[in-house]
């Protein structure tokens, strides 16, 4: 009876930090609740949950992508180069700015499941290499003159709801099926409870480890595109510290940083607390240096409220 209980205000604690937040927000500042940025924040969350759902698919096997600010970076100056400088026209040029992604996706995870290199060096050697490629490519300076018509898929609605916000909630419904109804997904989480015991069932570990650097590659790529479209302009600092509101946003949601545990449905939760945290410190005029120390305060507190609990379930 005890251990359903704690389970129970373990599952909605973090609704209740959410509450708080808004609450605090709402009392804090005139135009939190307004109309007006309660759509910017959805606006603003919709791209960082869309990264997570990859994110959740690596963390979950206890690996870590820490390149997915610079697969942002990347992806915005290629496809905006393949618009304005190459002429192509919008639809294949976003389809081969994700196929870019998912490559540097496919890359990660190759070196990780079958070279062998730690993820979180292999993806930290990435971010920097394609953070340099970003400014290589354009010189440094931002490519303008992008399409009129592409701008409708970061900045138009479909009814009252932005389109970006329709295309997270479309992959938070298809990440939940694949992680909950799949027999791929139930190896994912099976490779952050124990991988030897899965390999020893028979299943290609190999495979379901780059399958997860992929998708995390793609997703975060579409989130790149949807970015570009939104700022209308390609920006090769984009995206700096991205993977830190990423993983913030996924572990909030309680994805245990050490794999096996964790559900789409709180780390929904948990993006909604980052983007919420993150505006309302911006409404509140608070300095971009205590922005970063208070997102470093949140991360560190939620990797400790995991590795207690999973030290204590041990």
């Amino acid at each position: 009876m005890m251990k359903t209980y704690m389970s129970s205000i373990k599952k909605y604690a973090i609704v209740g930090v959410l509450l708080f937040i808004v609450l605090f927000f709402s009392i804090m500042t005139d135009s939190f609740l307004s109309t007006s940025n309660l759509l910017n924040v959805a606006r603003q969350v919709a791209m960082l949950g869309i990264s997570a759902v990859g994110m959740t698919c690596v963390i979950l096997t206890s690996g870590i992508d820490l390149s997915v600010g610079a697969v942002m970076a990347i992806t915005n100056i290629v496809g905006s180069m393949l618009m304005v400088n190459a002429g192509i026209p919008i639809f294949p040029a976003v389809l081969l700015t994700l196929l870019l992604a998912g490559l540097i996706g496919l890359v990660n995870g190759l070196l990780v499941a079958y070279v062998g290199v730690p993820a979180l060096i292999t993806t930290l050697a990435m971010m920097t290499i394609l953070r340099g490629l970003s400014f290589v490519l354009c010189g440094g300076i931002p490519i303008w003159g992008l399409p009129p018509a592409f701008k409708k898929l970061g900045q138009g609605y479909l009814g009252a709801i932005p389109i970006p916000v329709i295309i997270m909630i479309i992959i938070f419904i298809l990440g939940w099926f694949f992680l909950n109804r799949t027999k791929t997904g139930r190896y994912i989480y099976g490779l952050g409870g124990n991988k030897e015991a899965v390999r020893l069932s028979g299943v290609n570990t190999a495979k379901i480890q780059t399958l997860v650097f992929v998708v995390s590659g793609l997703l975060t790529g579409l989130a790149g595109v949807i970015m570009l479209s939104r700022i209308n302009t390609g920006q090769p600092k984009i995206g700096t510290g991205y993977e830190m509101d990423v993983i913030t946003a996924v572990v909030l949601g309680g994805v245990s940083i050490m794999g096996g545990e964790g559900s789409l449905i709180g780390v929904f939760i948990g993006v909604l607390i980052a983007g919420v945290l993150s505006n309302g410190m911006i409404l509140m005029d608070v300095s971009e240096y205590y922005q970063q120390i208070t997102k470093g305060i949140v991360l560190l507190i939620a990797v400790i409220f995991d590795t207690i609990a999973k030290r204590k379930k041990t």
